[in-house]
């Protein structure tokens, strides 16, 4: 079958799809992934073919500030997302969406063909957690729900590319909010990216939702370790990574950031362009600056990790079975903090905001240290080592073929 595969987003969304476009592809699929210009070559590697979105997520170096111009910035994006669907869908057989894609259900109407949901957050309103674009606070029983149902009602920066898409394959005019309760009543299937390890399935979930388990990017083929890594793990114990992700949160937290790895004597492995100048002050015996390193591979050879609690880098820690230190920032970051702590696999949470050298540094030690967070760590690695979250979709397209 010809998958289309659509993954707008960060690297944290692109790279779970690539590992669903590589077992696809193992099962004789052909997999076409939209996504992002900057990520063509995780795409291709994983054996899939890449339609890329054009316009960036991140507001230009140097360009307005604020609320409304990355509003702005954030709808151009949405819109050239759209734009490339559209353009890769011809040929499609079955079409993925994710959390910020949902107009691939309407190519998808447009085509006559099946489509699925493809998460790597939890959706659907639910007394075990709050909405995920607001997840600062567990509200409870009674607040999780009822925040979940408004959170549906709120405008989205992708609903006038909904819009376009519905306008330019000449179907009916309707909300996305209308589109989304049809196709739930007729329970298109809802897919998660999630191990029940770690989000055990909430009682009041609806049948057409599943948790796969995590869907785990390849390791890219011919990939080999650094000379200066190799040379850096072997000179002496075990560092601390730390990674901020593709959209790290701005030089506001650096100067904090600089003083907890300068302080004491752990050694760090520090990736993203915002590090590279605490790598060189801080010196080659403390710290060495990475680009793209597979995180299976480099994580198992750390300490600790500390991170933004994207669902990704949640995810990979926990499989890497060591301690994390989440500095959550907006979204759904507090609440895959919140399950690291819950389950006694990191520290507890320190948003960015909240971040001083010192708590920063006391939380470094403390997840470098712990032998209770690290048996906690290794716990849900352990209970998650046969878990394979590509099945269900691959038995799902089998039932198509």
């Amino acid at each position: 079958m010809h998958v289309l595969l659509l993954a707008p987003g960060t690297r944290g969304d692109v790279a779970p799809a690539t590992g669903l476009t590589a077992a696809f592809v193992a099962d004789g699929h052909e997999v076409t992934v939209v996504a992002g210009s900057e990520y063509g070559a995780l795409v291709t590697e994983s054996g899939g073919k890449h339609v890329a979105i054009s316009a960036p997520l991140a507001p230009a170096s140097g360009s307005t500030s604020g609320v409304r111009a990355y509003l702005a910035v954030l709808r151009t994006y949405m819109d050239s997302a759209a734009a490339a669907a559209l353009l890769a869908a011809p040929g499609a057989d079955v079409i993925l969406t994710n959390a910020i894609s949902p107009y691939g259900h309407d190519i998808a109407e447009h085509l006559g063909v099946p489509s699925a949901e493809a998460l790597l957050q939890p959706a659907h309103p639910s007394r075990a957690y709050p909405p995920m674009i607001a997840s600062a606070r567990d509200l409870g029983a009674v607040g999780n729900p009822l925040a979940g149902r408004l959170a549906r009602m709120v405008p989205t920066p992708y609903d006038p590319a909904f819009a376009r898409v519905r306008s330019e394959l000449g179907l009916a005019p309707e909300s996305r909010r209308s589109a989304q309760r049809r196709r739930r009543a007729q329970g298109i299937p809802v897919h998660h990216g999630i191990s029940p390890v770690v989000l055990p399935r909430p009682a009041d979930w609806p049948a057409a939702l599943s948790l796969d388990g995590f869907w785990w990017p390849p390791t890219p083929p011919r990939w080999t370790p650094p000379a200066p890594l190799q040379e850096f793990l072997a000179a002496g114990r075990a560092p601390v990574v730390v990674t901020l992700g593709s959209l790290p949160p701005g030089a506001s937290v650096g100067g904090a950031i600089s003083a907890a790895l300068a302080a004491g004597t752990t050694r760090f492995v520090l990736q993203g362009d915002d590090l590279r100048q605490v790598a060189e002050r801080l010196g080659p015996d403390r710290a060495l600056h990475v680009g793209d390193v597979p995180h299976a591979w480099l994580l198992p050879r750390a300490a600790a990790v500390v991170h933004q609690a994207g669902a990704g880098i949640t995810a990979a820690a926990l499989r890497a079975g060591i301690p994390s230190v989440p500095l959550p920032i907006h979204t759904d970051q507090p609440f895959w903090a919140r399950r690291l702590t819950q389950l006694r696999a990191g520290t507890s949470p320190l948003p960015v905001k909240q971040v001083t050298g010192e708590t920063l540094a006391a939380r470094i030690e403390e997840a470098a240290s712990s032998s209770a967070l690290r048996d906690g760590a290794e716990a849900v690695r352990d209970a998650m080592a046969n878990e394979d979250g590509t099945a269900p979709l691959r038995a799902w397209l089998a039932t198509l073929a």
